[in-house]
């Protein structure tokens, strides 16, 4: 009898011994997954933060451009139909389908500049080109790290014993990645011809 107790006590400390070490692991996998998670919010807020910083630029863009090229109101449409659509965005997946096409019409906007000499010369324009420039750049660092951040999780939720416990945490992979857009994806034209004047 004093075996069978010593054998029963032996299994249950050891059942206990194994669901403090799974349940530790748990908590631990757990809390890391939501740091990461978290770190992926902050990185799609800085995202966010330039994304509008370049939005709030367009219009003075385009009020410029309008002043030397009135011919070309459906680009102009376009670049503030995408502006709209961002600003109106919510979810990140939205917003980064809104920033490609925002991108398209930017880059149409922005070969509209080619036909006229005079714009390539203002002052406001330049200053202004400049800044975008400077907010594309700023746009690109932010997309590189919020991807890592998705990576990062993704990688993490998808290792053993991880996997199990986002299932068990309700921990899903995030795919809201930024890819290029289609318009990135080719190659631009370019026109060594004089422009007329």
């Amino acid at each position: 009898m004093k075996i069978l107790l010593a054998v029963v006590g032996l299994v249950v400390g050891l059942l206990v011994l194994i669901a403090l070490i799974i349940g530790g692991s748990y908590v631990s996998s757990r809390n890391e997954m939501v740091r990461k998670n978290e770190a992926i919010k902050q990185a799609w807020s800085q995202v966010d933060v330039v994304l509008q910083r370049r939005a709030d630029l367009i219009p003075n863009l385009v009020a410029t451009v309008k002043g030397y090229a009135q011919q070309e109101q459906k680009v102009f449409g376009d670049v503030a139909n995408a502006r709209a659509a961002l600003l109106n965005a919510r979810t990140p997946a939205d917003k980064i389908a809104a920033n490609g096409q925002l991108d398209g019409a930017l880059g149409r906007l922005l070969a509209i500049v080619e036909n006229y000499p005079n714009l390539k010369s203002n002052q406001n324009f330049l200053a202004l080109q400049d800044e975008l420039a400077g907010s594309e750049n700023r746009i690109a660092v932010e997309r590189r790290r919020y991807n890592e951040a998705i990576q990062d999780y993704n990688t993490f939720i998808g290792l053993f014993p991880n996997s199990i416990f986002a299932g068990w945490a309700g921990f899903q992979r995030n795919n809201d990645y930024f890819a290029a857009s289609e318009a990135a994806r080719q190659a631009p034209k370019v026109d060594f011809s004089m422009p007329k004047q």
